[in-house]
């Protein structure tokens, strides 16, 4: 989500390619082609969420990340042509799950050589780590082709930065075609996974619209400097669960980083978070919906693309 951006004035192309997407992918792309590629995606998924819970959060953020064209340029490692989007800013010592989706892509590759893409493997295991964290499900449209080359730079931009004021947020997601609304039930992506000190230290040690108690549970695991690579859960309640908490807490103050408190704190969304907070219920629905939209962004169909063999390096 990590977990998304947008931009300017091709935003109009944006939604007539969204448009065209949603009608090439469907859902039972692989009925006859590979049947058996749920089943094996889901095995999988359920595997590694159960060895390290931790892991369903970074399924889902590596969907975020790479679905700002979710074509799987994300997975792609560095080449003498290209530098990819693993070291870009937003990505480097922070991205993980690439072995899950290594696992998943030779388990296919055995079943089915040749027909599963990454990028589908992507967006199936996010729902699937959704799904096994006791969040809400939704049908993955299928169909997407990986491309045949990243962008560091282009991830770079991409992201939203976790140091983002709410007007900030709202632009870099209506850049991408997303209501401010929907920025806001895609943020409660943060409702499981952690975050480095680095990028929320700012918060705890300046910040004056945050819990005091919070601030120093924080402090304790971020010192003023050094260690920015220590941990901390983005839900300081639930944080291997998949529900409403992470609103709860920025009603509460309690919100890790900068950009997650924005959205409670005095400004437009201030009414969307409270209702959230309070209807688990509408919080799911909606964040199944925002994540087909999400899927649906200019994927590579039809003939563009290639389907890769190694989701790590172009065939």
């Amino acid at each position: 989500m990590a977990i998304s951006d947008c931009y300017r004035g091709w935003l109009c192309v944006l939604m007539m390619v969204l448009g065209l997407a949603s009608a090439q992918l469907t859902s039972n792309f692989y009925d006859k082609s590979c049947p058996q590629a749920p089943s094996i995606i889901k095995s999988a998924v359920l595997s590694a969420v159960y060895k390290e819970h931790r892991m369903g959060a970074s399924l889902l953020r590596l969907h975020f990340h790479d679905c700002f064209g979710c074509d799987a340029s994300v997975l792609l490692d560095d080449t003498s042509s290209f530098t990819g989007e693993k070291t870009a800013a937003a990505n480097t010592n922070s991205l993980r799950g690439f072995e899950v989706i290594d696992d998943i892509k030779s388990k296919l590759e055995a079943a089915c050589p040749g027909v599963v893409s990454c990028a589908d493997i992507v967006a199936v295991a996010a729902r699937d780590s959704v799904v096994s964290l006791g969040g809400p499900t939704w049908e993955v449209e299928l169909g997407r082709r990986d491309s045949t080359t990243a962008s560091k730079d282009g991830a770079t931009q991409d992201i939203p930065s976790p140091l983002m004021d709410l007007p900030a947020l709202i632009k870099s997601f209506s850049n991408k075609g997303f209501t401010t609304k929907e920025m806001v039930t895609l943020s409660g992506a943060h409702t499981t996974g952690q975050a480095r000190c680095l990028l929320f230290r700012g918060r705890v040690y300046n910040e004056t619209t945050i819990d005091t108690d919070f601030a120093t549970s924080a402090k304790s695991k971020c010192p003023s400097l050094g260690n920015d690579d220590n941990l901390s859960p983005l839900d300081v309640t639930t944080n291997v669960v998949f529900d409403n908490a992470y609103y709860k807490n920025l009603v509460n103050k309690k919100g890790l980083l900068h950009s997650d408190q924005q959205l409670f704190s005095g400004g437009s969304t201030d009414s969307q978070v409270t209702t959230y907070s309070t209807n688990s219920a509408a919080f799911f629905q909606d964040f199944a919906t925002a994540m087909v939209k999400m899927g649906n962004l200019s994927p590579l169909t039809g003939s563009s693309g290639q389907i890769r063999t190694n989701c790590r390096k172009v065939n």
